[in-house]
């Protein structure tokens, strides 16, 4: 197959790969929130041990992110992907394995450990194989598998769940995960010279200058990265990881009704999503400055996550995920463009460590977020939590326009791009 595909054909055959780890990596994350009642029976958790599951899984991908991120600069995309697939379908195998909280445990905190390499190594491949012309598409291929994951995980794990056993579910996902990292060891290819000189040509100015990783936290524009994901991505984990259980716990809807009807937000967040991702590159070919075109689209969908403040009040299900499809619209498109904002703000040499620093402090977010709805979601009420989250993306928007703007680091000659041993890092 290897001499059979052109580098052009390759690099598609490569996101279509990546589409698919991370379609599976999302179905992964969730088999816990759609299936959360039957593991709080089968371990005997209360919501504050199903959050300290959720934070064990968090902590880890906290802290792995930022540590994959510098990986994937340092050692290429190709090894870090086909470690971290192989290691996070065996995790997942591992948890539908165990018979105690603590196993299950330990299997989802190799979960969390695993699956951070998935992004900095998709974003890094999509930099060296595209230029500057085909990249947005090719990134936006390959990130909304992120979505279409959280759109069949629901059907798909309830059906095994059903069907079998909650065991299945885990097992199935995770011997297909290991599928798809042997495709990835088959398909793979460092990008030959030519490929690799138009994708460095079409987004690196002459100089090809980057940050050295203590420069990183002296720019403005990581911080606000960093903070903009702390704040805005607990509202994305609340979609993941409590809406199928708030759905059943408290708006009604029996496991199976979950499988039917849960992943409609998530079907609204991609489309929606992308039609944002398109809207800002349109302003762009309106003349307005890349940077600027996504802070102005990332504005206006903001509106929609306050919506969240009205879920308490709502009288139906079907309401409720009528308010969450407008809310994972929001979140989406965030996370989505955050990753075009890093590329934007930064030279291409440290994307992957950008996106790995921020993906942990959006996960360390995530984890206090995750603690305080489960200590508190009995005690404060769901009013209080939902009002807490309809505050945090405008304050992402605050921040976004205050502390985000172009890094440029100080020029020295320019290095020579050769097919030898920096190839062997892409």
């Amino acid at each position: 197959m290897n001499g059979l595909l052109s580098p052009e054909r390759r690099r598609w055959f490569i996101v279509a790969i990546i589409f698919a780890a991370i379609v599976f990596n999302y179905v992964d994350r969730q088999i816990v929130s759609i299936l959360k009642p039957v593991l709080k029976s089968q371990f005997s958790l209360d919501d504050g041990g199903y959050a300290m599951i959720l934070n064990v899984f968090t902590v880890c991908y906290a802290i792995m992110y930022p540590i994959t991120g510098w990986m994937v600069d340092r050692f290429g995309a190709r090894v870090v992907m086909f470690i971290g697939i192989i290691a996070w379908s065996l995790a997942c195998i591992g948890g539908g394995l165990s018979r105690s909280v603590g196993q299950f445990g330990f299997f989802r905190g190799l979960l969390g450990a695993a699956e951070p390499t998935n992004f900095p190594a998709q974003l890094k491949v999509v930099t060296v194989w595209f230029p500057g012309k085909m990249r947005a598409t090719a990134n936006s291929l390959c990130v909304a598998g992120s979505s279409v994951g959280a759109i069949i995980a629901p059907p798909v794990i309830v059906w095994l769940a059903l069907t079998y056993n909650w065991q299945a579910a885990f097992i199935a996902m995770g011997t297909i995960g290991l599928l798809i990292a042997v495709l990835w060891k088959l398909i793979y290819r460092h990008p030959p010279s030519d490929i690799l000189q138009e994708s460095v040509d079409a987004t690196i100015p002459v100089s090809g200058e980057a940050f050295k990783w203590k420069q990183l936290w002296g720019t403005r524009s990581l911080w606000g990265i960093l903070l903009i994901r702390f704040v805005s991505d607990p509202v994305w984990y609340f979609c993941l990881f409590w809406l199928p259980g708030y759905l059943q716990e408290r708006s009604g809807l029996s496991l199976a009704q979950v499988g039917m009807f849960g992943w409609i937000p998530f079907l609204f967040a991609d489309l929606g999503a992308i039609g944002m991702s398109a809207l800002s590159d349109k302003l762009v070919r309106k003349g307005y400055t890349p940077l600027r075109a996504r802070k102005l689209m990332l504005t206006g969908v903001a509106v929609l996550s306050p919506l969240c403040a009205l879920t308490p009040y709502l009288g139906s299900a079907g309401a409720t995920l009528l308010v969450f499809s407008l809310v994972a619209i929001s979140c989406l498109s965030w996370l989505f463009t955050i990753s075009v904002v890093v590329a934007e703000a930064f030279p291409v040499k440290n994307v992957a460590s950008v996106l790995g620093i921020a993906g942990g402090f959006g996960a360390l977010g995530a984890v206090l977020f995750n603690y305080f709805v489960g200590q508190f979601i009995g005690t404060l009420g769901a009013e209080k939590i939902f009002m807490a989250m309809a505050f945090l993306h405008p304050l992402a928007v605050l921040i976004l326009w205050t502390m985000t703007r172009v890094e440029t680091p100080q020029a020295t000659p320019a290095p020579t791009i050769h097919s030898g041993k920096y190839a062997n890092t892409i």
